[in-house]
């Protein structure tokens, strides 16, 4: 049995996220094409009720998305509308076979989650590959190689690496000597393609409490070409009408599309979707298909990101936070029954009580996340208090019996755990029950976040079958093994005080 690892399982938030991307360079009236292109296709899913889509930022400077970037958000109709079977697993399978369009890379992810992940992280898809370096060309040869090499990853329905190179760039290079012969500084040349090409604000228009900027700049059938910027007309402050052209060399020149830096080092990321596996389990195979097939030079370096990075720190975090929780644990139970070994019975009998909550997870062909380690927790936590409840039972029959002068035997500590142990059925079957009830709605519930619930309910249920048979039956038995040496040794003590002292020897 293998179990595999998650951050988070797989939430489905009602609504859905089409995030392609393609290749750099894209104008702006191809990209209104791929978008109408796309939005049809999935508008003939019959499950879709609306799709509203975009390309490139918004008209905020903390949008950084590139032109090539689309966001479209699709919106489903209810549930009683969709066709019989259909899961939203399926739907998003069938919404990638029906967009297939050259050139893009598909990516579907919920749209909450990957606001979330896109804050934390940066990375829109569920893991990154990012490539650290200092050369752009040697980092985008790096990371076309990755592309290539996760493709054949079983698990990876899409990757895409980002291209460093291919961007268009209109450089206007100013002229010193010509611009110095017409008496114009490289600040007078900046200034007039500023505002001739970008505008300038001249005054502001005030309506009621709404004020509007006045922006001049030339219009743009004269500057909607590289020609038509070259023969861009100016008059300078002495009168001398002259074009761009007579004081700069305007030209078209390729570029880095957008420049990412992370640590004071230039990188280039790899989107990486994952699909039909579980995370942990495919990281794990691309990171092996990486190393074995990508050589990275001197001075760059792979690290891996998205929801894989909180993966990382979640289990990190854990092999501190668990350690401690269990020393503090383990001291609580020695103070309560000031002995060491019946504290180690209880916190060993945990462990084993967790064994029905790992069989339902991997029958129900869930991975370990952090939804199933709350779930384990809370298991944890009851499987403890079966073992404290039952230690305490068995303790009170005990003193009971040698309360009433019962010699303090074996016979009297196997008749103390049989009472005890049966005065524990009812109650335990009781709560068995109760929690039962309380969870197995959750298991089999279903709509919008019921994923996360339901792996948070299956360590509990399938934990309700073992802890319960372990604290009845086991820890009795193992109490009724700690008694019975302590009995033994206190006989032993007792038989010792009991013999005589060897009389002293004469001496002649």
């Amino acid at each position: 049995m293998r179990l595999g690892g998650e951050f988070m399982p797989p939430l489905d938030e009602g609504d859905l996220l089409y995030m392609p991307s393609a290749l750099p360079g894209l104008s702006v009236s191809k990209a209104t094409e791929l978008l109408q292109q796309t939005d049809r296709l999935i508008k003939t899913v019959p499950e879709v009720e609306r799709v509203f889509g975009k390309a490139g930022r918004a008209d905020s400077a903390t949008d950084p998305a590139p032109l090539e970037m689309f966001e479209t958000t699709i919106q489903f109709k209810p549930r009683a509308q969709w066709r019989p079977g259909m899961t939203p697993d399926k739907l998003v399978d069938e919404l990638d076979r029906a967009v297939k369009v050259p050139g893009l890379s598909n990516i579907w992810v919920p749209p909450i989650r990957n606001r979330i992940d896109m804050l934390a992280t940066g990375i829109k898809s569920p893991v990154g590959i990012k490539v650290a370096g200092t050369d752009l060309a040697v980092i985008d040869k790096l990371t076309t190689q990755i592309e290539s090499v996760v493709k054949n990853v079983p698990g990876v329905s899409s990757a895409l690496a980002e291209r460093l190179t291919g961007g268009r760039y209109i450089d206007i290079d100013v002229d010193r000597a010509a611009a110095a012969r017409y008496g114009l500084s490289m600040a007078d040349v900046q200034a007039i393609v500023a505002t001739a090409i970008g505008g300038e604000n001249v005054g502001e228009v005030v309506s009621g409490r709404e004020r509007f900027p006045i922006n001049v700049r030339y219009p743009r059938e004269i500057r909607d070409s590289l020609e038509r910027l070259r023969t861009l007309p100016f008059v300078t402050d002495r009168g001398a009408q002259l074009l761009l052209q007579d004081v700069a060399r305007v030209r078209l020149a390729e570029g880095p599309p957008m420049l990412r830096s992370e640590n004071a080092r230039l990188s280039g990321w790899v989107y990486v979707d994952v699909r039909g596996r579980d995370l942990r389990s495919v990281v794990v195979d691309m990171q092996a298909a990486v190393a074995g097939q990508v050589a990275m030079p001197a001075g760059y370096a792979v690290s891996w990101s998205g929801q894989f990075e909180y993966l990382e720190r979640a289990t990190e975090r854990l092999k501190l936070v668990v350690p401690a929780t269990l020393a503090v644990i383990f001291v609580l139970l020695y103070l309560l029954f000031r002995s060491v070994g019946d504290a180690a019975l209880v916190m060993a009998a945990v462990p084993f009580s967790l064994v029905g909550g790992f069989w339902l997870i991997w029958v129900m062909g869930h991975a370990i996340s952090v939804a199933t380690a709350v779930g384990f927790i809370a298991l944890a936590g009851v499987a403890a208090e079966f073992g404290v409840v039952m230690l305490v039972y068995l303790k009170n029959a005990l003193d009971r019996r040698l309360a009433a002068g019962e010699p303090d035997n074996p016979d009297t500590l196997l008749a103390a755990v049989r009472e005890g142990a049966v005065l524990r059925v009812r109650p335990k079957a009781m709560t068995v029950a109760v929690v039962m009830a309380g969870l197995l709605p959750i298991l089999w519930g279903g709509g919008t976040g019921s994923e996360v619930m339901t792996r948070i309910a299956a360590p509990m249920v399938g934990g309700m079958v073992t802890a319960p048979l372990l604290s009845m039956l086991v820890v009795p038995a193992a109490w009724y093994l700690l008694g019975l040496r302590r009995v033994r040794q206190r006989s032993r003590q007792e038989f010792v005080a009991r013999e005589p002292a060897d009389p002293p020897t004469a001496v002649a």
